[in-house]
């Protein structure tokens, strides 16, 4: 279960959804401005560092198509703007299509099909999902459908809602109030549901650590559910949930619409922790590694661009229209540029809660991380307690692929596949060195 932390090493219930239960280098002169640490430095110059056209492989892609899938979340952007910019066309892949999928569910079942059989061939997805689907933990009949990440889409910027019934419990970080108010409710003879997206994704892994540092087991003392994003909001609306862990932008519309509050944000939780990636079918990366590389060339200069501040409004725009989040901009907008209105008389602008797309090495998938969601998903019984951490994480995780498209436009990468100890709000440490450690410190769990 060790994990070299410091080298190239480091391998790494109720459902209320029929989701829980369906089965090219360039020169130095341009190289030189990545030197600058801030993103705006960074960003400044795209334009002179990518001019129209360049594809800097000796060959081209073998294929101009790809399907690509997203869900209506804020962090999908990256590739809706480089499908709205050009820059699949730009990289030589003219043939890419970004569909929309109704849930994560779908997504997981048309990856599965691939393409070939009107799946598609990879997509916007929670991290853990392709450990999950690799594995067969999640697939018809625990097939496996092999996977890799070829990078991460973002860092930061989702966040825990609750009702607005329970508003004077203040519940925030600290949700010691939250826990007393749903025993009391458990104990009138009342279900507590508490929703996430996809049963170990990402969000699920959020509000699991926030309810179990406050001394509320997720698998005990509530129930949790499965509801796609786009129908949180109507869902708690309607009463069908107490809380629920979800991207933006439908916390922000929550608090809008005054349905209910943010306890926290995630990066309150983890600060600059990771989240979305893109993911796509071995299979498919392997038959067309140069068409693989060309889309994370085209995604890496859309995240560089996503970015800029200066970029935020448009951005909010696109992002908002009909046949992508289909929400009005300023569900989106706030957030996007770190302005957090709690919903619960709590504000705070041009925090570094803001959704990071490229800086702080957002997009680089580090091994690390994924080691992380391995870790988390045994501690609730997701993976076998003696699972190859480091095994599974290096046939999953292409690492290798993201260097190589970074490299041929110039983009800096992190010296190690590892971003060494993390630390979360409650004081725990998990060093990837050391997962055994971290698994004993934690007082909720299955895992022995």
């Amino acid at each position: 279960m060790s994990i070299d932390a410091k080298t190239n090493g480091m391998n790494t219930k109720d459902a209320a959804s029929v989701d829980a239960a369906r089965p090219t280098e360039i020169n130095g002169a341009r190289r030189g401005f990545l030197k600058a640490s801030g993103a705006a430095a960074l960003t400044g110059a795209v334009s002179s560092m990518f001019p129209a056209g360049v594809f800097a492989q000796s060959a081209g892609p073998e294929t101009a198509k790809a399907v690509l899938g997203y869900i209506a979340l804020t962090d999908s952007a990256a590739l809706i703007i480089a499908k709205e910019k050009g820059l699949f066309d730009k990289y030589g892949m003219k043939g890419v299509e970004v569909s929309k999928q109704a849930s994560w569910a779908a997504t997981r079942d048309n990856i599965v099909l691939g393409s070939e059989k009107n799946g598609i061939d990879g997509a916007h997805i929670l991290t853990p999902m392709p450990y999950l689907i690799s594995t067969g933990k999640v697939t018809q009949n625990n097939v496996p459908t092999p996977m890799y990440i070829l990078a991460r889409l973002n860092l930061d910027a989702q966040a825990i809602s609750v009702a607005q019934e329970y508003r004077d419990t203040k519940a925030g970080l600290d949700a010691s109030a939250l826990r007393e108010a749903f025993a009391k409710k458990k104990a009138a003879g009342k279900e507590v549901k508490v929703a996430m997206t996809f049963p170990g994704g990402t969000h699920d892994m959020w509000v699991r650590y926030w309810l179990a540092a406050n001394g509320i087991d997720p698998d005990k003392d509530v129930s949790t559910i499965v509801v796609p994003p786009p129908q949180m909001v109507a869902n708690m609306k309607v009463g069908n949930m107490d809380a629920f862990c979800v991207g933006e932008p439908w916390n922000e519309q929550l608090v809008n619409q005054g349905i209910g509050f943010t306890a926290c944000t995630t990066g309150e939780l983890w600060k600059k922790h990771p989240e979305k990636a893109l993911g796509m079918r071995a299979e498919w990366v392997d038959r067309n590694p140069r068409a693989a590389q060309a889309i994370l060339q085209a995604v890496i200069e859309a995240q560089i661009w996503c970015d800029k501040m200066e970029n935020k409004d448009e951005m909010a725009t696109i992002l908002g229209r009909r046949q992508w989040l289909n929400v009005p901009t300023a569900d989106i907008l706030g957030r996007l540029k770190g302005d957090i209105n709690y919903g619960n008389g709590r504000a705070s602008r041009g925090t570094d809660l803001e959704m990071k797309f490229f800086k702080d090495d957002a997009s680089y998938p580090f091994k690390s991380h994924d080691a992380w969601f391995i870790v988390e998903n045994m501690r609730w019984g997701r993976f076998e307690a003696n699972t190859d951490i480091n095994g599974l994480v290096d046939k999953v995780n292409r690492e290798d692929i993201w260097r190589a498209a970074a490299k041929t436009v110039g983009a800096p990468a992190p010296a190690s596949t590892s971003r060494g100890k993390e630390t979360f709000f409650d004081g725990k440490v998990f060093d990837p060195a050391n997962p055994a450690a971290y698994l004993a410190s934690l007082a909720i769990k299955r895992v022995a």
